[in-house]
């Protein structure tokens, strides 16, 4: 492209003496494609924010991988085994037996409420930490050191201390059903209880976890479900989250029958993929805005044509090829794409920021599992961005181009 070319399209931008006319839809064409640009980057931005943040906040008390055994107890019962067949295959970095069961909560009043129980080991040099929930506590520890010294502590979920009024040096009861086992004189389960002392605050910042979740050490919680000397399963950590499925299979081979193995995707499976198509769908139809903006950019310079067709006449009566004429309405048309998307990045970026870093948007927790709208700008999105509304504007110059370019000199000058 020539630099007259450049020049006479600039020129053709601009609005001449006593109009206003084109100047304004050029202003109009580039706003289109600034607010479907901005547009984009904000909602994929804020789709992005909401995955990652989910994930974050699930994996903060839930491993990259579980082994879990079939059978009807659905427990392991040579689990040091298991352990130490776990850790020497490639890709783990930490594993840790736990337990996971379900109990009624009571404090010796009127009200009670269902929890799950999660039994860890008790925190400790050379104890693994296989996720980041310790890391998590607001108000004492992990070690479960409880007044009476035979580590009966227990840490609560903060919604949850906060809904039975119940703080570190307080005592609660868990009840559970006993292993299912049934009494042969009532007929009815047998149930178990089992009195703990609060000894620590745990805050994830997602609902679940900090109001239904209370965590005990390891035997404890074998013995309150029943288990004997077994565990519910082994959580591992992997060197790479996403590399966690791969990792799984590699588990099931090396153990086999009756273990298998649940990863961090396929335990969320339904929520993940529904981010991700709603991701998809939000992108698509803002992708319609960026639409409207190349019809706007198709009205715009069809207009140019009618305004200049003389001149272009002229142009090419004086020798300019029809080449030329439409590299012109192309430069008139990608200027317009690429104004816009710069300014639709500014704008579309700004606007993340600030809902990122002062979160107007509050959610509610018990509805959307966080408590704040997220934005998380990934750059591979911001170039896919990018690179299809230039390429729309580009497309758009097309049909006006070749107009421009067929027009006859004698007819075009004679135009009025």
């Amino acid at each position: 492209m020539s630099k007259l070319e450049l020049q006479i399209a600039w020129r053709y931008l601009r609005s001449r003496r006593g109009s206003k006319l084109l100047s304004l839809i050029s202003i109009i064409a580039i706003g289109g494609v600034l607010v479907g640009v901005s547009a984009l980057i904000v909602i994929i931005g804020v789709m992005n924010g909401l995955q990652h943040d989910l994930r974050e906040k699930i994996l903060v008390g839930s491993p990259d991988i579980r082994v879990l055994s079939y059978g009807e107890d659905l427990k392991i019962t040579d689990w040091q085994q298991v352990l130490d067949k776990v850790r020497k295959q490639p890709g783990v970095v930490a594993a840790a037996p736990f337990v996971l069961t379900e109990a009624l909560m009571t404090t010796g009043h009127d009200y009670a409420g269902g929890v799950y129980v999660v039994g860890l080991q008790p925190e400790a040099r050379g104890v693994p930490d296989v996720t980041t929930i310790r890391t998590h506590a607001i108000s004492g520890d992990f070690r479960f050191a409880s007044s009476d010294g035979q580590r009966r502590g227990v840490v609560l979920g903060k919604l949850l201390a906060a809904r039975f009024n119940k703080w570190p040096g307080d005592s609660i009861n868990l009840l559970s059903a006993g292993g299912g086992k049934m009494n042969p004189v009532t007929g009815g389960f047998t149930p178990r209880m089992e009195r703990f002392e609060v000894t620590g605050i745990v805050s994830t910042g997602m609902y679940e976890y900090d109001n239904s979740y209370v965590f005990i050490a390891l035997d404890k919680a074998q013995s309150l479900a029943s288990l004997g000397d077994g565990v519910t399963g082994i959580e591992v950590k992997t060197t790479d989250r996403w590399q966690a499925s791969s990792v799984g299979s590699r588990l099931v081979g090396a153990l086999g029958w009756p273990y298998r193995t649940v990863d961090w995707e396929e335990q969320n499976h339904s929520l993940f993929q529904a981010l991700k198509l709603e991701k998809l769908g939000m992108g698509v139809i803002l992708l319609l805005i960026v639409l409207v903006a190349a019809f706007n950019i198709v009205s715009t310079l069809t207009m140019v044509v009618a305004d200049k067709t003389k001149e272009i006449g002229i142009l090419k009566a004086m020798g300019m090829p029809a080449s030329s004429i439409r590299r012109i309405f192309f430069a008139q048309g990608l200027v317009i794409g690429v104004v816009g998307t710069a300014l639709g990045l500014m704008l579309g970026f700004g606007a993340a920021l600030a809902l990122d870093r002062y979160q107007f948007i509050k959610l509610d927790a018990q509805v959307y599992f966080i408590d704040h709208l997220p934005v998380s700008t990934q750059p591979t999105d911001v170039m896919w961005i990018v690179l299809a509304s230039i390429a729309i504007a580009a497309i758009a110059t097309v049909y006006p181009s070749v107009q421009a370019s067929r027009l006859f000199p004698i007819e075009a000058i004679r135009h009025e």
